[in-house]
């Protein structure tokens, strides 16, 4: 098995512990990554057919207010540009409020349409001058156009607004889309490299230290044989030799004493004095 397939560990049963546990890792992570990714695509799906049904109905909205102002611009005349900015405070009337929604540990911001009102209500603002600021608003644009072409100009108004809402709602799909779209494939990225590359790795690191572990087994289990054979081995020839020098004993024994045979008839030379004897 090449290096490049596997981790080049020691192997040992404390690294085979190791890379376990990071193998159970790595298949754990690689289930709650799936299951974020496929949440993720779910979600994803839903926001681009929202873009979808979004554009249509901005394509409507626009059109609509583009003949509403038609309309409003021919009943009164020229003078309902200098009309509306009379009517204009200095404050917007229709704020955007920023904020972020977690999908499955990814933040999206998304964007919501309200008025001025609402928004510093919803921040923590004081009710009485919103309010009274809210109503002066809203009690001199229904005055607008009182002279000539009021109707047509709150329609207009309440055309532009609706695109406005739509806008803003197209906007934060979009850039709830354009996150999602980023999360999606680094997500699918870690997914696929804990499944085509990390995974393989560890288990094939995993067997080649069972393999390496198996095999020192089986040469230290050889090794133990072949040290018992010894054993044997010599116990046995320690015997015989046992067994050869207790007969050799009586024979020297037996036939010393009668003065018979080749043993009986041995000289002794120990008592001897000779000085030219070399042994």
């Amino acid at each position: 098995m090449s290096t490049t397939n596997r981790l080049n560990v020691v192997p040992t049963v404390t690294v085979l512990a190791v890379v376990k546990n990071r193998l159970i890792g790595a298949q754990r992570g690689y289930k709650l990554l799936k299951k974020k990714a496929d949440a993720l695509s779910l979600r994803y799906r839903q926001i681009l057919k929202k873009i979808v049904q979004t554009k249509l109905s901005m394509g409507e909205n626009m059109k609509s207010a583009s003949f509403a102002w038609t309309e409003a611009k021919y009943v009164g005349g020229d003078g309902i540009k200098h009309t509306v900015l009379d009517s204009v405070d200095g404050k917007a009337e229709i704020r955007v409020r920023a904020y972020a929604d977690n999908v499955a540990g990814v933040k999206i911001p998304k964007f919501n349409a309200c008025g001025s009102g609402s928004l510093i209500g919803a921040s923590g603002g004081g009710s009485g001058e919103t309010g009274t600021t809210t109503a002066t608003t809203e009690s001199k644009s229904e005055l607008t156009g009182l002279g000539r072409g009021g109707k047509q100009i709150q329609k207009c108004k309440k055309a532009y607004k609706e695109a406005l809402q739509t806008l803003v709602e197209l906007a934060s799909l979009q850039t709830a889309f354009l996150t999602l779209d980023q999360a999606i494939k680094t997500t699918n990225r870690r997914v696929n490299a804990l499944e085509n590359v990390v995974t393989p790795r560890l288990e094939n690191t995993v067997s080649y230290i069972k393999g390496e572990l198996d095999e020192l087994e089986r040469e230290e289990f050889f090794r133990l044989k072949k040290v018992q054979a010894k054993k044997k081995k010599d116990a046995k020839e320690r015997e015989e030799k046992e067994d050869l020098l207790s007969k050799g004993e009586g024979v020297v024994r037996g036939e010393g004493g009668s003065g018979a045979g080749p043993v009986g008839n041995l000289i002794d030379f120990t008592n001897e004095k000779d000085e030219d004897l070399l042994f």
